[in-house]
């Protein structure tokens, strides 16, 4: 855990007696199931008394006398002095602790029985529920998070591909944030030094400051615009591009979705149809996370199901981000892979050619009038002929450009992208307000608006409302 800093110690020393009246939280912190090890957390002034009536040391130690990340070992007991379990208990003191309070561990085996007996154990002695998300709440209350670090933790639990965690720890440990208090501070720094030229006008330098302030919000604006930019890619790593697989029947739809997944998760005959519905799942291509969806071949039939599979088909690709659109190379277009392109034609799509290990008997100049040359890509999944140039191409498609090496600096959700949003307008503003000769008081304004409208990615001028609303999304035990 880091040192406080000196404003974080102040702050905290102002924030104890609030802290100190906090009631005291119990949940389970792992997830449900069967483990070897689950983990009962309580935070607040009374968790190390409340542990300490459900925890007996093997040794007699009293909790009170561990030191802040001491263990010991022993067994949680019930009132009546029967054993529930074997445990190690862990105490971590106030302010260097998840919470900033008082936070104690009990570290079970992991059966849902000895925990749940442990966790009415610590209700009965004092704690109350957790609610959703309020371990990580009362750390941000506490100043040890600020909202989007906080938000960050979520991601970082569901982060699916290397780059998703990327993303999401680089916003635990501050990069966004760092670069949001950054840009604070530079609307900070500009509002006093309009302020100055309104308390003093006598010095005669309002031209002058103004004319700064331009082209510093100028700057700013192409500073968010950047950030902007980034949160097509950064939504994806959070929660991954949805994209739908889609083809007439035997074209290797099935074929693909073994390969992306690296596993034999679709039937593959030679025998039309044999996909009658959607299959889902997630797959890790190139840190990219697909949420992939292999639909039923599009054709007309007169099997009941068959024709609903088609139907959902459809209405998949109408709704996906991505379409990989598959033709076989190895023959001529047919009024079903006809049917296809009408489907793909305002959509974000790349043509695969499957069956790139034999002749080829498709027109590519053809395609190349409707489609990039770039997004056309021959495929065999028998050789394994392009899928490297596959995984290229969704990750060019996903990055657009922008540089990987960066993702801790990503905007990754909603809120975020709309309070940059909402920023760039006010910034907008603040110009057309100078275009328009107004005086300094009038820019404040604009400006205050916009270091306020940041401050809601941190948190720090966020409404309770909001923090309510954020923290309720998160999992009981977090």
């Amino acid at each position: 855990m880091k040192e406080l800093s000196h404003i974080e110690a102040v702050l905290y020393f102002f924030r104890g007696e609030n802290m100190q009246q906090a009631e005291t939280i119990s949940a389970i912190a792992t997830a449900r199931g069967e483990g070897g090890i689950g983990i009962i957390r309580l935070s607040g002034e009374g968790a190390v008394r409340i542990a300490e009536m459900v925890f007996k040391s093997q040794r007699g130690i009293p909790l009170a006398k561990l030191v802040s990340y001491q263990a010991a070992y022993g067994r949680i007991v019930n009132s009546q002095g029967e054993v529930i379990d074997e445990a190690i208990c862990l105490v971590m003191r106030a302010p260097y602790s998840y919470t900033r309070e008082d936070v104690v561990e009990l570290q079970c085996h992991g059966g849902s029985m000895p925990l749940r007996e442990t966790l009415e154990l610590t209700w009965k002695y004092g704690a109350r529920p957790a609610e959703a998300g309020e371990f990580t709440k009362r750390a941000f209350l506490n100043g040890r998070l600020d909202l989007s670090q906080a938000e960050a933790v979520m991601d970082v639990i569901q982060a699916k591909t290397t780059a998703s965690l990327r993303v999401a720890s680089g916003h635990l440990t501050g990069k966004l944030s760092e670069k949001i208090k950054s840009l604070r501070q530079d609307i900070l720094e500009m509002i006093a030094h309009l302020e100055a030229t309104i308390d003093f006008p006598e010095d005669d330098i309002d031209d002058v400051v103004i004319s700064d302030v331009s082209y510093r919000v100028n700057r700013l604006r192409t500073a968010v615009g950047q950030l902007l930019q980034t949160a097509h890619a950064g939504r994806i790593l959070r929660d991954g591009l949805e994209t739908a697989i889609i083809g007439k029947p035997n074209v290797g739809k099935s074929s693909l979705l073994n390969s992306l997944l690296q596993e034999e998760r679709a039937i593959v005959t030679a025998i039309p149809g044999t996909t009658r519905d959607s299959i889902e799942e997630y797959a890790d291509v190139g840190g990219v996370p697909l949420r992939i969806i292999d639909t039923a071949g599009i054709r007309s039939t007169e099997d009941m199901v068959e024709k609903m599979g088609v139907a959902k088909a459809r209405a998949y690709v109408e709704q996906a981000a991505l379409v990989l659109a598959l033709f076989d190379s190895s023959a001529s277009l047919t009024p079903e892979d006809k049917e296809v392109l009408k489907l793909i034609r305002s959509k974000d799509v790349l043509v695969l050619l499957t069956k790139a290990d034999l002749p080829c008997r498709v027109s590519l100049e053809a395609l190349q009038q409707s489609f990039a040359a770039e997004d056309i890509l021959m495929i065999s999944t028998l050789t394994g002929k392009g899928m490297e140039e596959l995984t290229a191409a969704i990750v060019r498609k996903v990055y657009g450009g922008k540089a990987q090496s960066q993702e801790g600096l990503f905007v990754s959700n909603a809120r975020e992208a709309e309070i940059l949003r909402q920023t760039s307008v006010c910034l907008d503003a603040v110009q057309k307000t100078i275009a328009c000769g107004m005086s300094a008081d009038f820019i404040v304004i604009d400006l205050r608006s916009a270091w306020e409208k940041l401050g809601e990615i941190t948190g720090e001028t966020v409404g309770d409302d909001i923090v309510d609303q954020i923290f309720r999304q998160f999992c009981i035990g977090k």
